[in-house]
Order: structure tokens, then sequence, then C-alpha cells
């Protein structure tokens, strides 16, 4: 599990990536493509999180923030992208859409927790995933507060400023730490707190982040064993999905390896899995 004072952080992983000219779907350079794009758009957004004159806007409800920034930094992360592979697609939070010439398609979340980033407080990130012919192949998390830069790409590996992590040796569920996070709409924040309430007391602790990429990758680099939420979009989930699965975790819903249309996840080291997944079964997960 990387350190947080690793030397390596992702402004410094700009100058070793460089250019990616290459149109061809090779989930290796697709990769470096995302850890750059990641990489950029964070550095460009260390100095103003959490600032006094941060203006924001709300979208779905009073608590689903938004900011100038988030479409800045999108704008930033598709130029970035499609100025090296101009056929690509792109689907992102902020509305930005492309279809695609190349079978490639870009999930990008600019910034995955608007909340914590208008507060000043850490757990936000930038997200960027290529996904080829529908199949998430490369990704990378700049979790900016805390200076990593997680990458993956399917078959190669999960890293954390181009350091191999793996998630956690199999706990029992009994002390298992678990992450999660909550909707927007306050309904079903009140049912998805009644899970909780019934999962709590089946596990060691419960840590709330605020941004599911983090969450994913911390379940890839050990910090937490397990995580579950419901709701989420593509671009919430792609890249820090791929980077738990190569870092040796299961990820999946609640019936299955795939993360169904509803945004339902579960991920967690492959013998927590099923437990956990089962808890959550019990708890009604399945209704919120």
């Amino acid at each position: 599990m990387p350190s947080r004072g690793s030397s390596a952080s992702p402004r410094r992983l700009i100058l070793r990536v460089g250019a990616v000219p290459s149109t061809r779907p090779d989930p290796a350079e697709l990769r470096l493509l995302a850890a750059r794009a990641a990489a950029e758009a964070a550095a460009g957004l260390r100095e103003v999180a959490g600032g006094a004159d941060l203006v924001f806007e709300t979208k779905s409800t009073s608590t689903d923030l938004v900011t100038e920034w988030d479409v800045r930094t999108e704008r930033l992360l598709v130029d970035t992208i499609l100025s090296a592979r101009p056929g690509d697609g792109v689907a992102a939070e902020e509305g930005s859409t492309r279809a695609s010439g190349t079978g490639v398609r870009w999930l990008l979340d600019p910034i995955d927790g608007t909340t914590n980033f208008v507060y000043g407080v850490p757990g936000w990130n930038v997200s960027v995933a290529a996904e080829v012919d529908g199949r998430v192949l490369a990704g990378a998390v700049a979790d900016v507060v805390h200076d990593e830069l997680f990458s993956a790409a399917e078959g190669l590996g999960a890293t954390c400023n181009g350091r191999p992590i793996r998630c956690r040796p199999d706990p029992v569920l009994a002390s298992a730490l678990i992450a999660t996070g909550f909707g927007y709409d306050a309904d079903r924040r009140r049912r998805q707190a009644e899970v909780l309430a019934r999962v709590l007391p089946e596990v060691r602790d419960i840590r709330r982040v605020g941004a599911a990429a983090v969450d994913l990758c911390w379940v890839a680099c050990g910090r937490v064993d397990g995580y579950y939420e419901r709701g989420l979009q593509p671009w919430d989930h792609a890249a820090g999905a791929l980077v738990a699965r190569e870092a040796g975790a299961r990820v999946g819903g609640l019936d299955g390896d795939t993360v169904p249309d509803d945004g339902t996840i579960v991920a967690a080291a492959p013998g927590l899995f099923g437990p956990l997944r089962d808890l959550l079964r019990r708890a009604g997960a399945a209704q919120v």
C-alpha cells in the first residue's frame, strides 16, 4: 500500500507521461493518456479548492453542487484527450457528449466530490476512464489533496504514483472497514440511512469519503476493505472500479459481477465480496 508521503505526485507524473499520438485502442496507451489528462486537470484545481470566493450552483437537488471549475475542467479534459485521439467519443458529467468513430469512449468526471471541493474537504478527485466497445480498459483517478494518482489498464495491474497496489487480504465481515456514499435526493438518503443502520452492527466500522472514485481506489490500496453505493453514473465508477479490479478486488452489483444500470456497486477483496453482498441484500440495499 503506498504512503501518502510518497515523493511521486500527479504534478510530477505529467512530465513522465508525455504525448500519446497513437489512435490504436491499446490499454497501455489509453492508460497513459488517462493519467496525463487527470494529472493536468488536478494541477489546475489544486489551488482553488475550498476558496472563499468559490461560486457554486445546484443541479438535481439543493445538495447537488456544481462550480465553474467543474465545467472548465471538463473542457480541459476533453481538449487534452481529443487532441491526442481526435476520433474518440466522450460522455462526461457536465454534459460533454461526442460519438466515437474509433470504438473508444472516454468517461469523464471533472470533479468527483464537488461538495468536498467547495468546502475544502479531502476526497475530491478527477476521474478519467476509457472504454472500448463498452468495456472499460484503462483509467486514472487523481486524488488531488493527497497528491496521489491511481491508474490501471486491463491485465496490466493498478498503481498509485507509479507503484503497484493490491487490496487487503480477505478479512472476515465482522472486522471489515466498509466505505459507502449517499444520493442527493432526501428520501433516498433516508432509505440509505436505514440500510446503513442494519449494516453497521455487522462490520468493523463505516467510512464516508464523499467521492466514489476515491472509495474504489481506497479498496484497491487497502485503506478500506470494501465499498458499496447505489445510484452512481458510469463516470462516477468507471476508472475507480477498474483500479480496484486490477488491484485484485472483486467489483459488481447485488446480483452479479457487472455494475447494473441503476448504478449499484459493491467492491471488496474476493473473499469478502460474497458476505458483504449478502449482508447488503438482507439489509434492503436493493430497494433504495
